[in-house]
């Protein structure tokens, strides 16, 4: 009877969100802006909090979804953009999609099935679960239930330094303290 209490009480431990287990949060709670502005974020690929469609994940076609945001406040220099699932934990953090920083603050558009080299100019990719410097990675969500996947963007009043070899901390630091106005937009992933 005591194991059996011991694995509810494990199975109910692992049921929890990301967040209740004491991971890192998102990089939208991380990173508060500083005088609480906000952006609108949108893609044409899905609603805000309805599923992706599979041809935006790595089940089929790994295509960007596209991305959309209101222009950040005064003082905006770039943008960064950051894609995280808050349902998949590695290393004590949200599984990390796609960076994208330095993107400048005259764009506040990136069209559906943006190349990689397509990004914009002065702009370049982060880190991610697939390694340095590289592109979307669209979700890959096991069985079970569906994933929720963080599409955010924030106005920074600064240029971030350029480095390939940078990590997600680097990058959270190098942000930090730079936050005009943020947003998001999130989508569910499944599995097939």
């Amino acid at each position: 009877m005591r194991k059996i209490a011991i694995l509810a009480a494990f199975a109910a431990l692992v049921a929890l969100p990301a967040q209740a287990q004491n991971a890192r949060p998102n990089a939208l709670v991380e990173l508060p802006p500083k005088n609480g502005a906000h952006l609108t974020v949108t893609t044409p690929g899905w609603p805000d909090g309805g599923d992706i469609p599979f041809e935006n994940t790595a089940y089929r076609g790994n295509v960007f979804p596209g991305l959309a945001w209101t222009a950040g406040p005064r003082g905006t220099q770039t943008y960064a953009v950051i894609m995280q699932d808050t349902d998949a934990i590695r290393n004590g953090e949200p599984i990390l999609h796609w960076t994208l920083y330095n993107v400048p603050a005259s764009v506040t558009k990136l069209d559906p099935g943006m190349a990689p080299g397509a990004k914009p100019e002065g702009s370049a990719y982060g880190p991610n679960v697939r390694g340095q410097e590289q592109p979307y990675a669209g979700p890959r969500t096991p069985p079970g239930p569906k994933h929720r996947y963080h599409l955010q963007v924030f106005a920074l009043d600064t240029k971030l330094a350029a480095d390939p070899a940078m990590n997600f901390d680097a990058l959270i630091t190098a942000m930090r303290g730079h936050v005009l106005a943020s947003g998001e937009v999130v989508g569910l992933g499944r599995a097939p």
